[in-house]
């Protein structure tokens, strides 16, 4: 008999005992997988390996069917390129072009995936938003030296210099890393305010408009001073529209007052003008014209009063009122002081009553005094009482 398998062959020569076998099988009795194909767990069928013969070294595989690739092609049948290989094509996969900034990247376009150190782009060739590349290839990308607050924050290398610079400084702002203050700004806290020269700086001629520092301002025109150039020089004072300032001019005022006088020998008043002149904002003189006229005769008096020299009295009558103040309150504590010392101080009172001597003593500061050694006589004795008693040959005198 042939015993040709039942699913591998076809018929048998039953002259010669050959099988004849079906496509996939091979051996005398067609139970073996021919070449290119791999038994199918579980039956005894042969399956086709499907090699992919681009990316397979042959067409065989093993017996779980999976086919031996070349370098850069995976899956079981080898028609896929594997991690870090691109364009599956005729001949093999490409290896991904990422500058070792990454190890993936898309199998069909080649773009990578998952930049490191601060990288990107399709190869991961440039540098992420706020980094610049080093000259030093081994530093990579290196983080901007650029604040978002005075400028874009982002920077590069210009050819020829080692030292990066900011792409764009915000207003304000000037420096190759934009930490310096531009013209017509000051620094106040690390941050560059405009300076506040109300219009009256020409930056032509004061570029600087304002010192860096500290904001004052520089050159202030059209007769104004101050720390903005918010006043008036002196002899000078604010329009009534309060923009300009100009030289200060004696006016009249809108209606003379008139004051009425009696001589004394006069039988009627006479009344007088005066001309008020206007000393706005500024420590001018001011003038204040009598003109008195009477029956008898005429007279004229003029009375220049200056607001310096009236300053000056009044600051020399405050200082006179504040010394006589100390010196009425130096004179009460003295006086009190001296209450007290002779509050303080002890004394003695005695009383001559015939054959008697009686004193007494009143010791405030020294309430528990010894009294015993008031007389050096050796006769002398302290009575019980407290009293002192003076002992002699012929009398006893009590104390």
């Amino acid at each position: 008999l042939c015993n040709c398998s039942s699913v591998g062959s076809v018929e048998c020569n039953r002259t010669t005992g050959q099988c004849r076998c079906l496509a996939g099988y091979t051996g005398p009795r067609c139970h073996s997988c021919a070449r290119g194909f791999f038994p199918e767990q579980g039956s005894q069928r042969c399956r086709p390996c499907g090699c992919s013969p681009t990316g397979a070294t042959s067409d065989q595989c093993d017996h779980s069917g999976k086919c031996q690739c070349k370098v850069g092609v995976t899956d079981l049948k080898c028609d896929r390129c594997s991690e870090g290989y691109y364009r599956f094509n005729e001949t093999t996969c490409e290896p991904c072009q990422c500058n070792n900034h990454s190890q993936t990247c898309d199998s069909s376009t080649g773009t990578c995936v998952g930049c490191r150190e601060n990288t990107e782009g399709k190869h991961c060739e440039l540098c992420k938003e706020g980094f610049y590349r080093s000259p030093h290839p081994a530093h990579g990308c290196q983080h901007c030296p650029c604040s978002i607050v005075a400028s874009t924050g982002t920077c590069h290398i210009q050819p020829g210099e080692t030292v990066p610079r900011c792409d764009r400084c915000r207003p304000g702002y000037t420096g190759l890393n934009c930490n310096q203050c531009d013209k017509g700004y000051y620094n106040s806290d690390s941050i560059c305010v405009r300076c506040k020269c109300n219009g009256n700086v020409d930056p032509a001629l004061s570029p600087g408009v304002c010192r860096p520092d500290s904001g004052e301002c520089i050159g202030c025109l059209y007769h104004t001073a101050g720390f903005h150039c918010e006043l008036c020089e002196e002899g000078y004072s604010r329009d009534p529209v309060g923009t300009n300032c100009t030289r200060k001019e004696a006016t009249l005022g809108p209606e003379p007052t008139e004051f009425t006088t009696s001589a004394p020998n006069a039988t009627k008043a006479t009344s007088f003008p005066t001309a008020v002149l206007n000393s706005t904002l500024s420590p001018t003189t001011l003038q204040t014209i009598f003109p008195v006229s009477s029956s008898d005769n005429s007279t004229s008096a003029f009375a220049d009063v200056s607001w310096t020299q009236f300053n000056i009295i009044i600051l020399t009558v405050i200082i006179i009122v504040v010394v006589l103040l100390m010196g009425f309150v130096g004179a009460v504590y003295m006086y009190r002081e001296y209450q007290n010392r002779k509050l303080n101080a002890p004394f003695w009172t005695i009383e001559l009553k015939e054959d008697n001597i009686s004193f007494s003593s009143y010791h405030d500061s020294i309430p528990n005094a010894d009294v015993s050694g008031l007389l050096e006589d050796d006769g002398n004795e302290v009575a019980p009482n407290g009293q002192l008693t003076l002992t002699t040959p012929m009398h006893n005198y009590k104390a």
